[in-house]
């Protein structure tokens, strides 16, 4: 049987952190009601395009595997937060690493899209339409988070991660996975603002309104984990005590600590990164799980379960086998370009721009879809 095992992987933080103190500069908010509600401490803001993220992300995985751009067969790119729709941001990624002979295609499912990617790429390698992927996670959310609402605005934060996967007759990579998406419920996180339907609002890049029911995001995302991970432990005949490392999507730590109770995991065995990155949708679970191995918290041949949600509400569970190497072969020198301003500066020149279209952005607390009317 053919496997798809992770034999590189590398992360790309922004360096400018935006800490609670700073969203107190400008929302009704102070360190105390952000720690005790979200476990979340700062998060990181870019001043590059997402795909600049991408890039270093991507060099660092290449040459943690002894790989190069040219050994790629495919590119998978998993966002919400993409640069661009028309190319895909895959082929900008694909252009920048010199993989020429690859295929590449972006992938939408919210907060889950590296998860959903991480599916496709193993079953692509598994069923041999290819012999590797090069699978990224990531998200620019500063560009279109709606700055005025406490509730998201202390949520979330910027970063990219990836893995290289590679066909293998050993045991490893995905060995478990359960996809699904509670869809009578995808109106409860929506982002209005982004996609077609708006375009004759006359809006602005970026003015969004976010609509969040706090309270039903927590009880269908511990549900869905909760039940997605036992499926999968149930499936591939472990139990949690077999587990070695829990790396959830770090939204809440609420809900993280929710999850690893239903399943039955002491929170030492649950990796956090919610405290100083917040929730970075996509990029989230694979940057804690490079971190992970990073930090030594990842031993040859460990079973490590990694459960997600997001909007849609999609979910997911993956069960991974981790390879015999938790070393990189070797180490790329990809980095950003230095940051010159703080993240509440970046963050008040978003803020700015959003202002002067105000008016427009306004309509969309209003608009009625016809989806939206039942």
């Amino acid at each position: 049987m053919t496997y798809a095992a992770i034999t590189g992987w590398g992360k790309c933080l922004p360096p400018a952190v935006l800490t609670n103190a700073d969203l107190a500069t400008f929302l009704p908010t102070d360190d105390e009601w952000i720690r005790s509600r979200t476990g979340m401490v700062e998060r990181r803001v870019s001043h590059v395009p997402g795909v600049e993220l991408a890039i270093v992300a991507a060099e660092r995985a290449l040459a943690c595997a002894g790989k190069t751009g040219a050994d790629v067969d495919l590119v998978i790119y998993g966002s919400v937060s993409n640069d661009e729709a028309v190319p895909n941001t895959a082929s900008g990624v694909q252009q920048r690493i010199g993989a020429t002979r690859a295929a590449a295609m972006d992938v939408n499912t919210a907060c889950t899209s590296f998860m959903y990617a991480l599916s496709i790429g193993t079953a692509m390698i598994k069923t041999g339409v290819v012999r590797n992927a090069l699978v990224l996670g990531v998200e620019l959310i500063s560009r279109y988070m709606d700055w005025d609402n406490r509730n998201v605005a202390v949520l979330f934060g910027d970063g990219a991660a990836a893995v290289f996967l590679e066909a293998s007759d050993t045991e490893s990579g995905v060995i478990k996975e359960k996809l699904q998406c509670y869809a009578d419920a995808r109106q409860i996180l929506r982002v209005r603002g982004i996609g077609t339907q708006y375009a004759l609002h006359g809006l602005d890049f970026g003015q969004t309104r976010w609509d969040f029911d706090g309270q039903e995001i927590f009880k269908k995302a511990v549900r869905g984990m909760s039940e997605a991970s036992v499926d999968v432990l149930t499936r591939a005949g472990v139990t949690i005590d077999d587990v070695a490392l829990v790396v959830p999507h770090q939204a809440n730590l609420r809900i993280i600590e929710a999850v690893a109770k239903y399943a039955g995991a002491p929170m030492e065995k649950v990796f956090l990164t919610v405290h100083k990155y917040g929730n970075m949708s996509s990029a989230t679970a694979p940057v804690a799980l490079v971190e992970a191995v990073e930090e030594g918290r990842v031993q040859p041949n460990d079973l490590i379960l990694m459960p997600a949600f997001g909007g849609g509400l999609t979910l997911s569970s993956h069960l991974l086998r981790w390879g015999d190497r938790i070393t990189p072969l070797s180490e790329s020198t990809a980095e950003l370009p230095p940051c010159e301003k703080t993240a509440l500066e970046l963050v008040n020149e978003i803020r700015a721009i959003k202002a002067r279209g105000a008016s427009t952005a306004d309509s969309l607390a209003t608009a009625s879809f016809s989806e939206q009317r039942g």
